[in-house]
């Protein structure tokens, strides 16, 4: 692993549990298109004719993004964007845990370029989760000079785009690691979280959840609720002791029963003590 990273220092390099949770999350699976701009990061092409993308420059652009994130001195300058919907809850997290401003949806158009409209802005840097579906924003931060990060497929175009992130943008798991991955070497690189302890985030925060998952899970769970619980009887009433009722301990034994066993044991059927 040292000299797939060589370029980068010591302290940057990978560990083997971020490998696995990108191969894991498919952040190397690409499309069955390719762009020309893309080829130097795809690693080889698969019989069923998908790309795959070099995991090892993803994450050198994932490290070298963050430091320019880190460079801006005021976070609020740092504007994610995503209109997918498979990036909108990620890109709130994000904004969330680095202090950028976020844009999910539709991104009006002239937000960065036509002073009148409310949501103007004016950011220092832009991220995006998709440079195709998000065309609208990358074409206007090249009218006014901002700098674009962005997450590319193998098949995106990278007109306008800075620094290329190779990723799978179209999988809401690898959308939402990339995103995980970023905010915490930010948050490491300013110092608030250490790079010898596990950030306490979880990055199952950053992953998009459908309205009818959460729909399914709360009914389950409103289910258990109204089950009715177990009870255990309780015996409030004493129960009356018949063990020894109507037993007369005093009355002689039976003769009949009497002189049958006497028979016996005169018979030898019982042996005598």
């Amino acid at each position: 692993m040292s000299t797939a990273f060589a370029s980068l220092p010591q302290v940057l390099h990978p560990k083997e549990e971020d490998i696995q949770m990108m191969l894991s999350a498919g952040v190397h699976t690409g499309t069955r298109n390719s762009d020309h701009g893309m080829e130097e990061y795809i690693w080889r092409r698969r019989k069923d004719g998908l790309h795959i993308l070099n995991i090892g420059k993803t994450w050198e652009k994932i490290m070298l993004a963050a430091r320019v994130i880190v460079a801006i001195e005021n976070p609020e300058d740092v504007v994610a964007i995503s209109a997918r919907p498979w990036g909108m809850r990620a890109v709130l997290k994000f904004a969330h845990y680095t202090g950028a401003q976020s844009i999910a949806g539709r991104f009006t158009p002239g937000t960065f370029t036509n002073q009148i409209t409310k949501q103007f802005r004016e950011p220092r840097l832009l991220i995006v989760t998709d440079p195709r579906t998000d065309a609208q924003a990358v074409r206007e931060s090249s009218y006014v000079n901002i700098p674009v990060i962005a997450f590319c497929d193998s098949d995106s175009p990278l007109q306008f785009v800075d620094i290329a992130i190779p990723a799978n943008n179209k999988g809401k798991h690898s959308i939402g690691l990339i995103y995980w991955l970023l905010a915490r070497e930010v948050l490491r690189l300013r110092g608030t979280v250490s790079r010898t302890s596990d950030w306490d985030v979880p990055v199952d925060l950053f992953f998009h959840r459908d309205i009818e998952e959460l729909k399914k899970s709360e009914d389950e769970q409103a289910a258990k609720i109204d089950e009715p619980a177990a009870v255990a009887p309780v015996y409030d009433d004493v129960v009356p002791d018949v063990g020894d009722a109507g037993m007369d301990y005093g009355a002689p034994m039976d003769a009949a029963g009497g002189a049958e066993w006497d028979a016996a044991a005169d018979a030898g059927g019982v042996e005598q003590w």
